[in-house]
């Protein structure tokens, strides 16, 4: 099957950029086949986003990366080169809702992400038969009041284990230590509900149906130490009236929560999120 090579860029914005990395893919016979770009004005910052077709190159990933480092030196650029053969690996977290891991299995089975789920891990062991049923390992690492330490530090060694290159809060209920946000920034992935700050703790929906609101929204993002305040990927909503009850509101809200996060991750995993301070630009 053909496979591509994806360079992702972000550097400080100049006249030039553009015409110096086509200019070198076409000089080494390269063909590109999806080009992005963005220039931010008031950060002066570009971003840039190129598939490139792997065999009009003649060269292996190794040997592309090492011919482009002097244009990276040149334009003093923060890049990656990742070759699409590789399939990038996730480990999900889960709590005791299923909705969003549910689907993320169905698009994976399905050939929906361009990544493998490796394996699950769960502060509870609800959904190990659905789990184990996929063919995946299932970690059951319960988190006690008294000790979180020790449940971060097993589910750490399981991540590391499992080689995830991406791990995925899929309705996991417990919150990060700063050292697991500071280690694996840019790699980790949440979702949550739109009524943050308004309507936190339990019953969200519930909360949010008595005070009459007529938007119902979900953000994917990535972890940071400040709880739900990472950059953000994606977010949609959903309109409500006073016609719907407490739990047309809670299906309706986990609809947007799986569709929002599938997004952010098939977008996270294609290379189209690129990060910059707490913003993302997203070549969707």
């Amino acid at each position: 099957m053909s496979h591509y090579y994806r360079l992702v860029v972000s550097c400080p914005d100049r006249r030039g950029i553009v015409a110096r990395v086509s200019g070198f893919i076409a000089g080494h016979g390269g063909s590109i086949t999806e080009a992005s770009q963005h220039s931010d004005l008031e950060a002066g910052r570009f971003f840039m986003r190129y598939e490139i077709f792997a065999d009009s190159i003649g060269m292996t990933a190794a040997e592309l990366k090492e011919a482009f480092e002097p244009v990276a030196r040149e334009f003093d650029m923060d890049w990656a080169l990742r070759d699409t053969r590789y399939r990038p690996r996730v480990v999900v977290m889960v709590s005791r809702e299923s909705h969003c891991l549910v689907d993320l299995l169905y698009r994976w089975t399905a050939g929906e992400l361009e990544g493998d789920i490796v394996g699950v891990i769960s502060n509870h062991d609800d959904m190990r038969s659905m789990v184990e049923w996929h063919g995946l390992p299932y970690y059951h690492v319960p988190v006690a009041a008294d000790d979180k330490n020790a449940a971060f530090d097993e589910m750490e060694r399981h991540v590391e284990a499992l080689e995830a290159d991406t791990v995925v809060l899929a309705r996991y209920m417990q919150i990060l230590p700063p050292r697991l946000c500071q280690r694996y920034a840019g790699r980790v992935i949440n979702i949550h509900h739109s009524f943050l700050p308004s309507f936190a703790g339990a019953r969200p929906y519930h909360q949010a149906h008595l005070r009459g609101v007529k938007l119902i929204g979900a953000t994917c993002h990535y972890v940071t130490e400040e709880l739900d305040a990472g950059p953000i990927i994606e977010q949609d909503i959903h309109r409500v009236s006073h016609c719907h009850t407490p739990q047309d509101l809670v299906r309706f809200g986990r609809d947007v929560e799986k569709a929002v996060l599938a997004r952010g991750l098939r977008w996270h995993l294609e290379d189209r999120v690129l990060i910059h301070g707490n913003k993302t630009v997203v070549f969707a």
